[in-house]
């Protein structure tokens, strides 16, 4: 009866540091998170791409915790207008951050 009590001791103690683990802080993301924020960043870059007026090559897309951030340079204010525009429009996106500068 000891040697289970202390078994099952030894995998809770194990169970709670793999969550504690893989948990999150404000500085750093949860292994879910990480995946969830990637398939934002891949979204944005999609919507990015599908539009015309703007090149993904020049606008640079980061996620972390939902919110995007761009940066890069641009040709136009309408540019920026448009990039800001279509990366709220995109699913998951929580805030949006401008860091991008005309050329």
């Amino acid at each position: 009866m000891k040697n289970i009590k202390i078994a099952s001791t030894l995998i809770a103690a194990l169970m709670l540091t793999a969550v504690v683990g893989c948990a999150s802080t404000q500085k750093q993301e949860s292994t879910g998170q990480y995946v969830d924020d990637s398939v934002i960043t891949t979204a944005v870059k999609a919507a990015i791409l599908k539009e015309p007026s703007l090149k993904v090559s020049e606008i640079n897309v980061e996620t972390f915790k939902g919110a995007v951030q761009l940066s890069g340079f641009v040709r136009s204010q309408d540019n920026i207008a448009t990039a800001m525009n279509v990366t709220r429009g995109v699913n998951g996106v929580k805030s949006v951050k401008n860091d991008m500068r005309l050329k």
